[in-house]
């Protein structure tokens, strides 16, 4: 008995420290095991297996799994990864997972992310999806991806892996010859993920200022907000509206459009922007409205508008080629309530260490496509560069908002940028993002409480600093 309460003490204490690093420092507590993965189509190439095994080293993963099956079979093998973690009884840190297939076979990644996302042994740790497509054309491109990512692994331990990908992602932009593809990585992390081995007496050296995008010229803001039937949104445009100002970008501000005013909105912003006397550095879009079940708007007048439209309809602006765009969405994005994890423990035990709150289900996720046509979303696809999309709610789930002082999203996104507006905006979401998913929620029609978890997409290929 007395062996049985020491292990549990032992477990929880980590379990603690490894939340307590998350709200102290805002970084992921990666001392536990960390295991990789390697699920690959009997088409996909040695060549390309071994170079994927050898950036995993590179990482720390020295524990690298492979397992060659159809794509049909990837669920099965996921399954079986997620009860072998289970059963594993020790701590884990972090867990890596390469799905690699010709272009077109995976269609529905999400399910097999998902499937991980349930296991009990990785509760609050990060896992992280490479999503790879083993084509003739496109083997230089997966090449220099993995190259470029194991090169700077090694050279820059100290970056956080969003901090790499960037960098990744503009080297690879750079080295295309023109083309305008670029991959892109899909975060509910929150905190840092930081895999190299470095000590914290090694300070971290400032970015060059090539690596940041050049924000000298104008800068321009478009909020588009639906308040009516939605109380508590006009927090929201306020709040929003202000930090905008504050910032230096030129607001407009549309309230209750249709379905049909906010693509024309767009449109006519597009037109503004390309008509501009002058360098545009950067443009942001709000979009505040209700949302249908599978991630469509719904103006003011009920009809749907897709998200992914109303992006691409700026992507096509030419005077922000190059350019960061940024995109906030405040809109449910289906109707699943959810109640998050808890921790896995006795719970007298648990209530006498004061446990840590429940973690929303679908966090702690990363997932980067490199070839942009498997990506999940159109939002960010076809290959669009520098586009940074964040939604408040993960796919299928429910966005909260308060009717006293509007939604925890918009809400921490403006206290945390206020905060620190100096900062990358790629790490102060991931912040924003801890934030929101520490919150318990309680729905006008939900006695229960729930979480709530944001996703980013981003294409971005340099820091994004709003403010010098």
């Amino acid at each position: 008995m007395a062996f049985l309460v020491s292990g549990t003490l032992r477990v929880a204490a980590q379990m603690a420290d490894a939340q307590d690093s998350l709200g102290r420092k805002g970084k992921y507590n990666l001392q536990g095991s960390r295991v990789a993965l390697t699920l690959s189509s009997p088409e996909v190439s040695a060549s390309t297996v071994a170079a994927l095994e050898d950036v995993f080293q590179t990482l720390g993963f020295e524990n690298c799994q492979r397992r060659e099956a159809s794509v049909q079979d990837f669920l099965g093998e996921l399954t079986g990864l997620r009860k072998q973690l289970d059963a594993h009884g020790g701590p884990m840190g972090c867990a890596l997972v390469s799905l690699v297939a010709s272009s077109g076979q995976l269609r529905q990644p999400q399910q097999l992310v998902r499937e991980l996302s349930h296991c009990g042994a990785l509760r609050g740790c990060p896992k992280v999806f490479l999503l790879l497509s083993s084509t003739p054309g496109g083997a230089p491109k997966l090449r220099a991806f993995l190259t470029g990512l194991g090169e700077l692994c090694r050279r820059c331990p100290h970056w956080s892996l969003l901090q790499l990908l960037t960098e990744v992602f503009c080297r690879m932009a750079e080295e295309s010859s023109g083309a305008t593809n670029c991959p892109v990585l899909r975060s509910s992390l929150r905190g840092a993920l930081c895999l190299g081995d470095v000590g914290p007496w090694r300070s971290k050296p400032e970015p060059s200022p090539s690596a940041q995008y050049d924000l000298s010229g104008a800068r321009a803001a478009l909020l588009l907000a639906v308040i009516r039937d939605r109380p508590g949104a006009q927090h929201d445009v306020k709040a929003l509206r202000n930090l905008c100002q504050a910032l230096g970008f030129k607001t407009t501000l549309r309230t209750d459009p249709t379905a049909q005013a906010f693509q024309e909105e767009l449109a006519q912003f597009r037109k503004q922007l390309d008509t501009h006397r002058g360098p545009v550095s950067c443009a942001l879009v709000a979009m505040m409205a209700h949302g249908g079940p599978r991630g469509q708007l719904l103006g003011a007048d009920g009809q749907e508008v897709q998200p992914e439209v109303l992006v691409q309809e700026l992507n096509c602006c030419g005077a922000l080629r190059g350019c960061p765009k940024i995109f906030l969405l405040q809109a449910c994005r289906g109707g699943y309530r959810d109640a998050g994890m808890g921790p896995i423990a006795l719970p007298w035990f648990w209530r006498w260490l004061q446990a840590p709150p429940a973690i929303p289900s679908y966090a702690d996720i990363l997932q980067i496509y490199v070839d942009a046509q498997g990506s999940p979303s159109r939002a960010s696809t076809p290959g669009n560069s520098d586009i940074l999309t964040v939604y408040a709610a993960t796919e299928g789930c429910v966005a909260y908002r308060d009717e006293k002082k509007g939604s925890d999203f918009i809400q921490t996104l403006v206290e945390v940028l206020r905060t620190d507006p100096r900062g990358d905006l790629l790490e102060l979401l991931t912040e924003v993002n801890r934030q929101v998913c520490e919150l318990d929620v309680l729905g006008p029609d939900c006695d229960e409480r729930r979480k709530a978890c944001l996703e980013i997409y981003s294409s971005l290929r340099r820091r994004l600093c709003l403010q010098a």
